[in-house]
C-alpha cells in the first residue's frame, strides 16, 4: 500500500463521511475494510435511516416546539449518567448542539432528504425521555445515505487520492516511539500480512455487538446472566479488534457494558451471518407475555417508551425470551421490521406505496414471514396456539390457563368503553394514537380474541444486539484518550482518532445507559465530522 496522510480503518457510513470531507481538502486517503467490496457502507446500508435533530425545519412546519435545552435535559434523564462521567456528557452536549446544523442541514445540502412526519420514539416511562417527535427518517433508508455518500467518494475531482481496500483485516496499531506510524494485518483473500503508513489513523470499525461472545462478556452485571440466544443485529465484524489493539497502546476503553440491544428479535428467514436477527417494531397492541405465556406486569411491555425497560424485564426471567400474542387485524395494522431490507417502499422511494402499506397493511412482508420464519406462529383457536409455541420450543412452558389469563382481562377492559380503560396499556395506546404520526399505525383498542380478526398470532422473540454505547474514549475533537495515570490525567494519543459506533457515538459513551434513538446515524456523521475538522485545523 502507497503511503497516504490519513488511514481510515473501517468502511462504514462514519468512514465514508471522513474520506469525502479529507478528500475535499486534498489530502491522499486510504480506507481499509474488513468486508468484500459489495458490502461496502457497512451496518448503515440496513439501517432504517431514523436521525434525532433538535429544533429542525421539519419539526418547525409540524408545530413541533423543540429547543436546545429541553433536548438536552431530555438527554441527560434519559441517559442516567454516572456521576464520574465526563467526556459522555461532554458530547451529549455537543451533539444536541450540533445535530441541526452540522448534520441535518449539511446532509440535506448533499442531497439527503427526509420523511415529512416525524416519528416519536423512546418517549420515557420511568424517567422522561423524547419530550416532542426528534425521529427523523431519511427518505430512502440508510441505504440511501449510504448510495449518496459513496457515490460522491468514488466519484470525488481526488478521487486518485483515495486507496481502498477490501477483505483486509487490522490487527495492529503501528506505533514508534508513542508514535501512530499506521496499521498492520492480515490480507483475508490471500492469507499474507500487510502493512500500511500514514501519521494519522481513524478507527471508524463500529462497535462489539456483531460478537455475540463479547456481548455476553460484557452483560450488565445487574441484569444476572445474559440470556442463552441473543440474535445478531450488528455488523459482523463489529467484533472489537480495534478496541484491543488501542488499549494495547495505552488508549482508554470504557462503557462496554452500555449496549443498546433489542427485546423483539427473530431469526433472519435468509440468514447473511451466524444467529442473524431481525428487529421487529413490536406491536402495540398485542399482549407481550414471558416464555410461559403469562403477561409481563404490573408494568406491561410498549413499545416506543423506553427500550432498555424491554430488554431488562425479558431478561429477569428464568428463560430470556418472550412471546407477542395478536391477531391477524391487529398484524396486519402494525407488523413491521426495522431496516432498509423489509421497507422497499421506503427504501426505493416510492411514496404511493409507502402510503397504501400504512393505510391498507404490508400482506406481501406479512405472508413472508409466517411462510418462512420458524418464530411466527398461526393458529385458530388458543389450545391451537399454545400447541405450536411448545411444539416450537419442545418445552410446555405456556398453558391455555396462563395465555387465557392475559388476554382476557385485557379484552375484558376494552368491552367496557374507553371511559373506564383502567389498563396501563390501553392508556399508553390512546396517548400514541393522539399522534398522528402513530395513529395511521395503531390499532384503536382492538381485542385479541374477536373471532373476527382471527387468526390468532404467536411470534416467539429473542434479546437482538445492535449497538455499542461505549468504546474508545476521545475528546471533543475525536481524538484518543489515553487511559488516566496515577493522577487521574489524560492525554491524546498523538495521530489517533476514533468515529462512530467505536467511540461510543462520541467520547466513549454520549448516551449514558439509553439512546434517544436516531442517535447512531447523526453520532457517525457528527463525530466524523468534528475528526476531519480537527484534523484539518479547522472549526465548525
Amino acid at each position: 500500500m502507497k503511503k497516504s496522510d490519513i488511514i481510515i480503518v473501517g468502511g462504514g457510513i462514519a468512514g465514508i463521511i471522513s474520506a469525502l470531507e479529507l478528500l475535499d481538502a486534498g489530502k491522499k486517503v486510504t480506507i481499509i475494510d474488513r468486508d468484500i467490496e459489495s458490502e461496502f457502507g457497512g451496518l448503515a446500508k440496513w439501517a432504517f435511516g431514523g436521525m434525532f435533530f433538535v429544533n429542525s425545519e421539519h419539526q418547525k412546519k409540524r408545530g413541533i416546539k423543540d429547543s436546545i435545552d429541553l433536548a438536552t435535559r431530555d438527554w441527560f434523564s434519559y441517559a442516567e449518567f454516572e456521576k464520574e462521567e465526563y467526556w459522555g456528557k461532554e458530547w451529549a452536549k455537543q451533539y444536541v448542539n450540533f445535530s441541526t446544523p452540522h448534520s441535518y442541514k449539511w446532509l440535506q445540502k448533499h442531497g439527503i432528504g427526509f420523511f415529512p412526519v416525524i416519528h416519536w420514539v423512546e418517549r420515557g416511562l420511568l424517567k422522561p425521555g423524547n419530550s416532542v417527535p426528534r425521529f427523523h427518517m431519511v427518505w430512502g433508508t440508510g441505504w440511501e445515505l449510504v448510495r449518496v455518500f459513496k457515490g460522491k467518494l468514488l466519484e470525488h475531482k481526488n478521487r486518485q487520492n483515495l486507496q481502498l481496500f477490501f477483505q483486509h483485516r487490522v490487527n495492529d496499531l503501528t506505533v514508534e516511539n508513542n508514535i501512530i506510524k499506521g496499521v498492520h494485518g492480515l490480507n483475508e483473500a490471500t492469507g499474507e500480512a500487510f502493512s500500511a503508513e500514514a501519521e494519522i489513523v481513524i478507527v471508524a470499525t463500529g462497535g462489539i455487538n456483531g460478537s455475540i461472545e463479547k456481548v455476553k462478556e460484557n452483560w450488565v452485571k445487574a441484569w444476572g446472566n445474559p440470556p442463552e440466544t441473543i440474535l445478531n443485529g450488528s455488523h459482523k465484524y463489529a467484533i472489537g479488534d480495534l478496541h484491543d489493539a488501542t488499549e494495547r497502546i495505552n488508549g482508554n476503553i470504557v462503557n462496554l457494558e452500555k449496549q443498546w440491544n433489542y427485546a423483539a428479535g427473530i431469526r433472519h428467514h435468509r440468514p447473511r451471518k451466524k444467529d442473524h436477527g431481525l428487529s421487529l417494531v413490536p406491536c402495540k397492541s398485542a399482549i407481550w407475555t414471558n416464555y410461559e405465556g403469562k403477561r409481563f406486569g404490573p408494568m406491561p411491555l410498549v413499545t416506543s417508551f423506553d427500550t432498555r425497560f424491554l430488554v431488562q424485564e425479558i431478561c429477569k426471567q428464568p428463560k430470556k425470551y418472550s412471546w407477542q400474542i395478536m391477531n391477524m387485524k391487529i398484524m396486519k395494522k402494525e407488523f413491521a421490521i426495522s431496516g432498509s431490507e423489509f421497507n422497499p417502499a421506503v427504501r426505493n422511494k416510492k411514496i404511493f406505496q409507502f402510503l397504501k402499506n400504512i393505510l391498507l397493511g404490508n400482506p406481501e412482508l406479512i405472508k413472508e414471514v409466517v411462510d418462512n420464519c420458524e418464530d411466527v406462529i398461526v393458529a385458530d383457536s388458543v389450545e391451537d396456539l399454545v400447541a405450536k409455541m411448545n411444539a416450537l420450543t419442545g418445552e410446555n412452558d405456556v398453558t391455555v390457563e396462563n395465555v387465557l389469563a392475559s388476554l382476557l382481562p385485557y379484552d375484558e377492559q376494552i368491552d367496557k368503553g374507553q371511559a373506564y380503560h383502567n389498563d396501563e396499556q390501553l392508556r399508553r395506546i390512546a396517548h400514541a394514537r393522539q399522534y398522528r404520526g402513530d395513529k395511521v399505525r395503531t390499532s384503536k383498542f382492538q381485542k385479541i380474541l374477536d373471532k373476527k380478526a382471527f387468526p390468532l398470532v404467536a411470534i416467539r422473540e429473542f434479546i437482538a444486539s445492535r449497538k455499542s454505547l461505549g468504546g474508545i474514549q476521545t475528546n471533543l475533537e475525536s481524538q484518543v484518550l489515553t487511559k488516566p495515570d496515577v493522577n487521574g490525567k489524560q492525554t491524546t494519543i498523538d495521530g489517533l482518532y476514533a468515529i462512530g459506533e467505536a467511540a461510543g457515538f462520541g467520547g466513549g459513551g454520549m448516551h449514558g445507559h439509553r439512546s434517544l434513538e436516531g442517535t447512531f446515524l447523526g453520532g457517525c456523521v457528527i463525530t466524523a465530522r468534528t475528526a476531519t475538522k480537527s484534523i484539518l485545523g479547522e472549526k465548525f
